[in-house]
């Protein structure tokens, strides 16, 4: 009798959790995407498979399953399973954890999967609290976390673990769990008796940005407000409401991607930090791919701006770096700060100017030496060959500049660089135009 109470119990607990806990895959073949892990063949899944799983680090953005296959870790190998979330645990439920299983062990009842969400929230003193019981065994780790691992997991921990890496799903994985979530009977949302458009699917799957929970959750959310309206079909506009966000019109693969990111390039260009800031925005909310926008902010930093301010290309690198560091949507921080100080700053495209003439000079003379004075003198006999004779060293003159020729005979006097009037190239130019009087150069 205890066990039909205990099982009654357990299926009201289940009736009352997320969607996306309901949905949640009960074997390695039900995980959709993450192929390079739950593939055939592919390590984890071997690992997993292999009665003896090691204890392992799992490492991805948010809602792609790292609790899911934590679970099915220990449901594969007939073992415990323990979750803990490092932001509301301490040392003391640690321990708790590693006292029962160790009994489980005595016991012969098999062994302990903890699954430790948020691991890089742990201090330096919690997460040696787990290395006991990682090292004789008495728990299976499984630590999830969104950050880097090599900046925010101690080293004794992960040289005592394996590291997987998990990727955001694709949009399409995304809509196969949709799709899956309408037409369960059991756990997902058939008896409600409603469609989802496919415009809808579509759109929801798209904006959730590979967050398999989220996207789940809204449908969810969307499906009672249908619901609760007496509706047949979800819509656009209800996973917008749920979203609590309008879905941007927005097409990745198509001619509204390039026009948007060429709005924003021009209008950083353009010095308009207002237009920029919007296209940022408008290309986040619909989901675009932050490096692919990161990447041409580092490529203006040098083509538009340049050495009229130099400090824009450390932002941009720095946002890059911010990006791969905390992802979104903290990462937005970095990216607008970013977009607004290459809007502002002076712009030369004195760079662009120099690649090209230096190219064209290069193809120009493809067969050019390099003077004998400038060619190594650093090995062996060099010295015999005449090379480096006459060179003469630039710090030895008062001024650090001294008279002689750099370029091939064939392009003496060639002006490649024509510094620009603007910010701190204002400033180069001057420079440049005291060393040219002594290089006799006339720019």
């Amino acid at each position: 009798m205890a066990d039909l109470f205990e099982a009654d119990r357990e299926q009201r607990r289940q009736s009352a959790q997320p969607l996306a806990a309901r949905m949640r895959p009960r074997s390695l073949d039900e995980v959709v995407g993450q192929e390079q892990l739950v593939g055939q063949g592919a390590a984890f899944r071997t690992v997993v498979e292999s009665g003896r799983p090691p204890s392992m680090i799992l490492w991805g953005p948010p809602g792609t399953g790292k609790t899911t296959l934590a679970r099915l870790i220990a449901t594969t190998n007939d073992g415990f399973f323990e979750q803990l979330s490092a932001v509301s645990a301490g040392i003391k439920d640690v321990r708790e954890v590693l006292a029962t299983a160790r009994h489980r062990l005595g016991e012969g009842l098999g062994r302990t999967v903890l699954f430790l969400d948020e691991i890089h929230r742990f201090t330096k003193a919690q997460q040696d609290g787990l290395l006991p019981g990682v090292e004789d065994g008495t728990i299976t780790l499984v630590g999830a976390t969104t950050e880097n691992p090599f900046f925010e997991v101690n080293s004794p921990l992960i040289s005592r673990s394996s590291l997987f890496r998990l990727s955001s799903l694709e949009s399409d994985d995304v809509r196969v769990l949709l799709e899956r979530a309408m037409t369960d009977a059991d756990r997902g949302l058939a008896s409600l008796g409603l469609t989802l458009e496919d415009e809808a699917a579509g759109e929801l799957a798209e904006r959730v940005g590979g967050d398999a929970r989220l996207g789940l959750n809204t449908l969810e959310t969307a499906a009672t407000l249908v619901a609760g309206r007496g509706g047949r079909a979800i819509t656009t506009a209800d996973i917008e409401e749920a979203l609590q966000r309008r879905i941007i019109r927005y097409d990745k693969g198509g001619d509204r991607h390039y026009d948007v990111i060429s709005a924003f390039i021009k209008s950083l260009r353009g010095s308009d930090p207002d237009a920029a800031v919007y296209w940022l925005h408008v290309m986040l909310e619909a989901g675009e791919d932050p490096e692919f926008i990161v990447r041409r902010m580092v490529i203006l930093a040098s083509e538009d701006i340049g050495l009229a301010d130099s400090r824009a290309l450390s932002v941009a690198t720095g946002a890059a770096y911010a990006l791969s560091h905390v992802g979104l949507p903290e990462a937005a921080y970095a990216l607008t700060h970013a977009a607004l100080y290459l809007a502002t700053a002076p712009k030369s495209n004195s760079v662009t100017r120099a690649m090209a003439a230096a190219r064209q000079a290069v193809r120009s003379q493809p067969t050019t030496e390099v003077p004998m004075h400038l060619r190594s003198s650093a090995y062996p006999g060099a010295e015999q060959l005449g090379h480096g004779a006459g060179y003469r060293y630039p710090h030895d003159s008062p001024g650090g500049v001294v008279a002689q020729q750099y370029l091939p005979d064939d392009l003496q006097g060639a002006i490649l660089y024509e510094p620009g009037g603007q910010g701190a190239e204002a400033a180069t130019a001057d420079r440049q135009a005291a060393a040219d009087g002594v290089l006799g150069k006339k720019r």
